[in-house]
């Protein structure tokens, strides 16, 4: 399993409001959105250093705009890098997505066209994060709502390729697949069928919601629900095939009370319990 010590279990994203349970809880890692920690101290850190101290933890990018047209920030940069140094993640993630340009940053994370000068550009920035951070990193599929006529890859392959030339692991976001192939009418199992799984260090699960538009249903990739039966299903389907992998429960608004994140961790691990006795049978 590439670019990554996490344990093969389920873990939860760490809320502040959860921190108390989090702390007791017997999840087998939490992750953190990079961004929220760039302070060099008070509570957010105080809250981190206990909770580092017992469980493994995996930080999760969010500003370093790697498909960005331009640079990467480097001042951004040495951030994330002072922080993964300070606490030494088993693993670090971030997005095939941009969300800057020239000094404007966007409160999302955009889509690329997939072409080869899109490929170059990609495989520079993941070098430049990993050879800044003295690590591998994981690069995570994207929720998209349009596509682009210019592309000349499929994501899949893309995402191979990037792996292939970069070294780096991959994040794969089985909701963000689901959310892509309902909102571009394509069939989710074709995308994971092409999927390089090989290389997959860390599974994302999170909900979505739904909007019923006259053209068919637009998903919104919110992170705001329980996971979906269709996307339980999928990753059921990629468990079966690789095997226990580390999975995370996704749930960054309407927050819900910490048992509700537990009960979905729980059921990630009987999909990878199952999975481990299939291979035993």
């Amino acid at each position: 399993m590439p670019a990554t010590s996490l344990p093969r279990r389920a873990g939860l994203g760490f809320k502040a409001e959860h921190f108390e349970a989090a702390l007791q809880a017997p999840v087998a890692f939490y992750e953190i959105h990079a961004e929220n920690y760039l302070g060099a101290g008070g509570a957010p850190h105080a809250m981190l250093t206990q909770l580092r101290a017992d469980h493994a933890l995996s930080v999760h990018g969010v500003g370093l705009s790697i498909g960005g047209a331009g640079p990467l920030d480097r001042a951004h940069l040495a951030r994330v890098k002072a922080l993964v140094d300070r606490y030494q993640p088993a693993s670090f993630s971030e997005h095939l997505a941009w969300s800057s340009h020239g000094a404007a940053w966007l409160n999302d994370l955009l889509p690329l066209p997939y072409t080869d000068e899109t490929l170059a550009r990609i495989c520079a920035h993941v070098d430049a994060v990993q050879s800044a951070l003295g690590r591998p990193m994981l690069l995570e599929n994207p929720a998209t709502y349009v596509t682009f006529a210019a592309s000349t890859w499929s994501e899949p392959d893309f995402l191979s390729e990037v792996a292939r030339r970069t070294g780096c692991g991959l994040l794969l976001d089985i909701n963000n697949v689901f959310v892509s192939a309902i909102n571009h009418r394509s069939d989710p199992r074709a995308y994971l069928a092409d999927f390089p799984l090989a290389a997959v260090g860390e599974i994302h699960l999170a909900g979505h919601e739904a909007e019923d538009l006259p053209g068919g249903p637009l998903l919104i990739d919110s992170h705001s629900r329980p996971v979906a039966d269709p996307v339980w299903t999928l990753y059921a389907e990629v468990i079966a095939r690789t095997g226990p992998l580390p999975t995370l429960i996704e749930w960054d608004n309407d927050v819900p009370a910490f048992d509700v994140l537990t009960d979905e961790a729980r059921r990630a691990d009987r999909i990878m319990e199952g999975a481990r006795h299939a291979v035993l049978a």
